[in-house]
C-alpha cells in the first residue's frame, strides 16, 4: 500500500475537486476514441482506415475497462475488466502498426508473414489473458489497493506481461516511424498528418512503459488510459483539420512504384561500383534474372551498357531469339544532401524507330536517285524535242514533259531537304540577316521575271542585332520555300505589278531580345485551304492532299527552330505568311 503523503501534492489536491477523476479521465479517454472510430467510419474502404477502427475499438476497450474496474469493487468482476483492459493493451499496438502500414502504402506488409506473426502473437496473447488463473503468466497476487477513492489493485506481473508490454511497444515504435518517415520523405504534403498521429501515441506510450516498470508514486495507478486524453485530440486535428484520409501517402507511394516497377522500359539502380541495387521486372526479363539472383552482381555481368552521364548511347541486344536495340540513358543517383551515391540507366526499346529509321533512308536515298536520274534523262529528251519538232500540238506536249521533269527534279532535292531537317543537328552562331538575304538573292537569280522585295529591321543597338544561334539548313528552307511556293504558284493576276506578274515581299524584323519575325507575303491567288489543313493538322489524308512537299517542308523547318508558322489571307488578294523564330533565352 502506498502512503498518500507520497503523493505529490498537486495529485492531492486535484483528488477533492474531481470525485473518482481517474476513472473519469479513463472513459473520457475510450469515449474519445469511440466517437473518433464514428467520425471516420464515412471513410471506411481507404487506406489505413479500417485498420484505424481497430485502433479506436482496442483503445475504447482499454480506456473503458480499466475506467469502470476503478469503479468495481466485486473482486470476480474486477479480475474480469483487468484482463479486459489488457486485451486492449495487446491490440493497440498490432492495430497501429497494420495502419501504419497501410496508410503509408505498405499493405504488402500487412499481408506478408512476419504480419501474421505479430497478429499470431495478439492471437496467443488473448488466449492467455483468458487462462491466466490456470498459469499466472500475466500477473499473481492479485489484490485491492485502493487510491484516490477508486478501486485500483496491484498485482505482481508475470514473463508474459512483461513480453506484452515490450512488443507493443517495439510495434507501436515501428508505427511511429513510419510516419515520421513520411513526414521527411513527402515533405508538407503529408506533414501535419503523421506528425498528429505519430505524437498521439508518445503519452499513452511513455505511461504504460513507466506503470509496468513501477514508476511514480502511485505505481498501483495506471495513467495510460488518463493519457489517451491528448492522444484523442491530436487525432481528431490529424482527421478533421488536416484532412487525414482525403489524400494520404499511398498515393505517392503507389505513384513511385509505377514510375519504376510499372514502366515498359528497363530500369537498373547501380551502386557506385556499377553492381545493381535495384531493378525494375522489364529489366528482369531483358536481364534474364529476377532481381534476387541480379543484386550485388555487376550490370556487365548482364549486359555490356555504357554508364556514361548526360550522353546517349545506343546498344542491341539478342534477346527471344531476337535482335532489339535499346536507347540508354544514365543519370546520376542522388542522397537529399546532394551526395552522389550511384547511377540510374534507363533503357529505352527503340528497335521500331532504328528501323523505320532506316527503312525512311534507304526509300529515300532510292527515290531521290532514281527521281535525279530518270527526271534528268526525260528533261534531255524534252528539250532536244522542243528544238526539233515543228508541229505546235507536239511542241506543247515537249516542252510539258519538259517542265513536269524538272518539277520531278526539284521533288527529289526537296526530299533532300526532309532528310536533312528531320536528322539531329546542332544549331550554330549565324548572321540570320545575311542568311535570309542570301536566300533572297537566289530566289531572284532563279526566276528573274518574278519580283522579290526584302526588308530588314533587326535594329542598330549593336553589331550582334542580327545574331543567333540557329539551324542554318533549317532557316534556309524556310525562306527558300515560302518565297519559291509564292512565285510557282503565282497565277498572273496579281495587283502589285501593273502586268499582273509575280511579286513578293519578304520581311525580317527583330521583336525584342527573343525572337525574329519573318513576314512572306505575295499577290497570288492564295494557298487552297485544304493543303493548309493538311499541314496545321500533321496528316494528309485522302481529302485533304498537298499537291507539293513546299509547305510541309517550311512546317519541318520551323520545327527544328523551334519557330510557330500562321497563314493568313492578304487583302486585297493573297498570301501572308508569318514565322516566329524564338532565340537566346527565350528559345
Amino acid at each position: 500500500m502506498v502512503l498518500l503523503d507520497a503523493v505529490p501534492a498537486w495529485l492531492l489536491s486535484a483528488w477533492p475537486a474531481v470525485p473518482a477523476w481517474p476513472a473519469v479521465g479513463s472513459i473520457a479517454g475510450g469515449i474519445g476514441a469511440l466517437g473518433l472510430a464514428w467520425a471516420i467510419r464515412r471513410h471506411r474502404g481507404r487506406p489505413g482506415v479500417d485498420w484505424f477502427l481497430g485502433v479506436f475499438a482496442a483503445q475504447a476497450t482499454w480506456c473503458l475497462s480499466y475506467g469502470v474496474g476503478l469503479l468495481v469493487d466485486d473482486p470476480t468482476l474486477r479480475v474480469v475488466l483487468e484482463a479486459t483492459t489488457w486485451l486492449g493493451v495487446v491490440w493497440t499496438g498490432i492495430a497501429f502498426l497494420g495502419f501504419a502500414l497501410e496508410y503509408t502504402g505498405r499493405s504488402d506488409v500487412v499481408r506478408s508473414r512476419p504480419f501474421a506473426v505479430v497478429v499470431g502473437f495478439g492471437l496467443l496473447s488473448t488466449v492467455g489473458l483468458a487462462t491466466n488463473p490456470l498459469h499466472g503468466a500475466f500477473w499473481t497476487g492479485f489484490r485491492f489497493d485502493p487510491v484516490f477513492d477508486v478501486s485500483t489493485v496491484s498485482y505482481a506481473l508475470g514473463p508474459w506481461a512483461y513480453l506484452v508490454v515490450a512488443v507493443e511497444t517495439v510495434l507501436v515504435a515501428s508505427a511511429v516511424f513510419l510516419l515520421v518517415d513520411t513526414l521527411l520523405s513527402y515533405g508538407p504534403l503529408y506533414r501535419r498528418e503523421s506528425a498528429a498521429v505519430a505524437l498521439s501515441s508518445l503519452p499513452p506510450g511513455f505511461a504504460l512503459v513507466a506503470w509496468t516498470l513501477g514508476v511514480g508514486p502511485v505505481p498501483q495507478l495506471q495513467l495510460a488510459p488518463l493519457m489517451f486524453v491528448p492522444h484523442v485530440l491530436l487525432d481528431a486535428y490529424a482527421f478533421n483539420r488536416a484532412e487525414m484520409f482525403d489524400r494520404n501517402p499511398t498515393t505517392s507511394r503507389a505513384a513511385e512504384r509505377t514510375a519504376i516497377d510499372d514502366l515498359a522500359d528497363p530500369i537498373v539502380a547501380l551502386a557506385l561500383d556499377h553492381r545493381i541495387v535495384r531493378l525494375n521486372p522489364a529489366a528482369g526479363t531483358l536481364l534474364g534474372v529476377d532481381a534476387a539472383a541480379a543484386r550485388d552482381r555487376p550490370l556487365s555481368a548482364f549486359l555490356d551498357v555504357p554508364i556514361t552521364v548526360d550522353e546517349d548511347d545506343e546498344i542491341t541486344v539478342n534477346t527471344g531469339g531476337r535482335r532489339r536495340t535499346y536507347a540508354v540513358s544514365t543519370s546520376r543517383l542522388t542522397d537529399p544532401n546532394g551526395t552522389h551515391v550511384g547511377y540510374t540507366v534507363v533503357l529505352s526499346d527503340v528497335t521500331e524507330r532504328e528501323r523505320r529509321r532506316q527503312q525512311l533512308e534507304v526509300l529515300n536515298r532510292v527515290l531521290r536517285h532514281n527521281l535525279r536520274n530518270d527526271a534528268g534523262l526525260v528533261h534531255g529528251y524534252g528539250e532536244l524535242l522542243v528544238e526539233q519538232l515543228d508541229d505546235p500540238e507536239l511542241v506543247r506536249m515537249a516542252d510539258a514533259i519538259e517542265r513536269r521533269s524538272g518539277a520531278l527534279a526539284a521533288l527529289g532535292e526537296k526530299a533532300g531537304t526532309v532528310e536533312s531537317l528531320l536528322a539531329d543537328a546542332d544549331p550554330v552562331e549565324i548572321d540570320v540577316a545575311e542568311a535570309v538575304e542570301e536566300v533572297v538573292d537566289e530566289a531572284r537569280e532563279r526566276d528573274p521575271d518574278a519580283t522579290v522585295d526584302l526588308t530588314i529591321d533587326v535594329g542598330e543597338e549593336s553589331e550582334n542585332e542580327s545574331t543567333a544561334r540557329l539551324r542554318p539548313d533549317a532557316l534556309r528552307a524556310v525562306v527558300e520555300n515560302t518565297v519559291e511556293n509564292a512565285i510557282e504558284h503565282h497565277d498572273g493576276a496579281g495587283t502589285e505589278r501593273e502586268d499582273g506578274g509575280a511579286w513578293v515581299q519578304v520581311t525580317l524584323r527583330r521583336e525584342g531580345a527573343h525572337r525574329f519575325v519573318l513576314v512572306v507575303e505575295d499577290d497570288g491567288s492564295g494557298i487552297p485551304d485544304h493543303e493548309v489543313s493538311a499541314v496545321e493538322s500533321g496528316q494528309e489524308t485522302a481529302l485533304e492532299h498537298g499537291s507539293g512537299l513546299g509547305l510541309w517542308v517550311v512546317e519541318w523547318g520551323a520545327g527544328a527552330l523551334g519557330a510557330d508558322v500562321a497563314y493568313a489571307d492578304r487583302e486585297p488578294r493573297g498570301t501572308r505568311v508569318t514565322v516566329r523564330i524564338p532565340v537566346g533565352d527565350g528559345r
